[in-house]
């Protein structure tokens, strides 16, 4: 087994023996601090194992430079404390450590890897010309991992487009976790079982894991490319808005069911229509319209009236503006916005004429 620490180590514990030996011999010049280097140094490159003995010899070598310093006095008392309390500081650190295995900027760079598996998830495969399917995801207070995620599975070759937007329960960080498992499962569900039977698969496999706040609301689309026919099925989520190019208005595709990871016997109402060129449908979870001083009804209807201008100025990057429009820091926020073009939009008027 190659110990894998062995080269930080060493980089680190030959200096530190350096600047013993030097403050040893000339203290007024190297005073015993300088080694709080060395020790931050060791908290980001070493691992949990090899921290803890890194940090105890370094404050050992503080207590060689010490005795050969001349007579403390009450300003050097403070430094000597402070030097001290912050090597077990560090240590304390490596002790928490130690339940992960592996060393800091090693973990962080694994949540940030997870984070982006989750954007992925969330991303649409090119679809044909005439549908345009873009998402948005934000986190309460700006941080990177949020309680709402986006899955998608489009198989063009097929003609099938399959979304889930999923919200889970908590906000920000503290639903984090909760919402990396559940990406991947679902992520997994949503290619492999059927779409009436992806909600049931995800509800069993919510009541499996015994999370004390265990249970989340999704909204399900599945789309034919070809015909613009739809399927809507929800659990426990806000409905979907479908805008309508015909008459200029907008309509709410609400439908029953429970939500997931509470209820073993699970049903759910399905919601059809077919997506006229021109008109879209927005998929969002409840932190872009709900808010404590109004009823979320009220929310649904701002979001569709700003929804309903996208109609004369069009959808093209629009799902980012709307979501900007009705940014709220306090909880986590989730857009998906599916939009059937007109014969010849979005492509280049050399395109059109070639009728490509």
């Amino acid at each position: 087994m190659v110990y894998t620490d062995a080269p930080a180590l060493l980089a680190l514990g030959v200096p530190m023996l350096l600047l013993t030996i030097a403050g040893c011999l000339w203290p007024d010049y190297v005073p015993y601090s300088t080694l709080l280097i060395p020790m931050f140094l060791g908290s980001l490159w070493l691992g949990p194992r090899t921290l803890p003995w890194f940090v105890v010899a370094a404050l050992v070598c503080v207590s060689v430079m010490i005795a050969f310093t001349p007579p403390i006095e009450s300003p050097q008392v403070i430094m000597v404390v402070v030097t001290f309390a912050l090597g077990f500081l560090i240590l304390l650190v490596s002790f928490s450590r130690t339940r992960l295995g592996i060393a800091g900027p090693k973990g962080e760079s694994m949540l940030v890897d997870l984070r982006d598996r989750i954007m992925r998830q969330a991303r649409i495969a090119t679809l044909p010309d005439q549908w345009y399917a873009k998402s948005v995801l934000r986190s309460s207070g700006g941080t990177l991992f949020a309680g709402d995620f986006i899955v998608a599975d489009a198989d063009v070759s097929d003609g099938v487009l399959s979304v889930v937007v999923v919200d889970v329960s908590g906000k920000g960080v503290e639903a984090g976790t909760r919402s990396l498992l559940l990406s991947g499962a679902f992520g997994g569900l949503l290619a492999a079982v059927s779409t009436e039977n992806f909600l049931p698969a995800a509800n069993k496999y919510l009541l499996r894991q015994n999370w004390a706040e265990g249970f989340a609301t999704a909204i399900q689309l599945h789309l034919d490319l070809a015909t613009g026919d739809f399927e809507l099925r929800k659990a426990g989520h806000p409905p979907a808005v479908w805008l309508h190019a015909g008459s200029g208005k907008w309509s709410v595709l609400d439908s029953e069911g429970p939500i997931l990871g509470v209820l073993r016997n699970f049903e759910i109402e399905v919601v059809r229509g077919t997506i006229q060129p021109g008109d879209a449908l927005m998929l969002y979870t409840d932190g872009l319209v709900e808010d404590p001083r109004r009823d979320i009804q009220s929310g649904i209807d701002k979001l569709a009236g700003r929804g309903q201008g996208l109609l004369q100025t069009g959808f093209e990057g629009a799902e980012v503006r709307l979501v900007d429009e009705l940014e709220r820091s306090d909880d986590d926020r989730a857009l998906l916005l599916v939009h059937r073009r007109w014969p010849g939009e979005g492509q280049t008027p050399a395109d059109a004429e070639s009728g490509s």
